[in-house]
């Protein structure tokens, strides 16, 4: 059972990037999952989550809301973060788990990918 975000890298200001969470050994239909981020030297921060029904109701942060976007693709049980009009304050290592935006214990993480916003 696993979880695997992709899809970070350098990407210059106002540029974009896609982040993808994808499950193995488990099905995402069923789970709310939520997008963290953790800076240098900062506490880590949701971002976004998206909820399990057909619907996908999605919440975003205040601080990237109209920039980035939480979609889910169950046919490829993996869950995506658009993130457009990057700044260099969204530096920070992203990570998905299941839960949305409130993990608890039980809930699973992945390893984190690392997005920096630098020209």
């Amino acid at each position: 059972v696993q979880l695997q975000a992709s899809g970070g890298g350098l990407v210059q200001p106002g540029g974009s990037l896609r982040l993808s969470c994808a499950a193995s050994g488990f099905t995402l239909d069923y789970y709310d999952i939520g997008w963290f981020r953790q800076a240098p030297g900062k506490e880590r921060e949701g971002v976004s989550c998206i909820s399990s029904e057909s619907a996908g109701s999605t919440y975003y942060a205040d601080s990237v809301k109209g920039r980035f976007t939480i979609s889910r693709d169950n046919a490829k049980n993996t869950v995506y973060l658009q993130m457009n009009s990057l700044k260099p304050e969204d530096t920070a290592v992203y990570y998905c788990a299941t839960g949305g935006c409130g993990p608890g214990p039980g809930d699973y993480w992945g390893q984190g990918t690392l997005v920096t916003v630098s020209s």
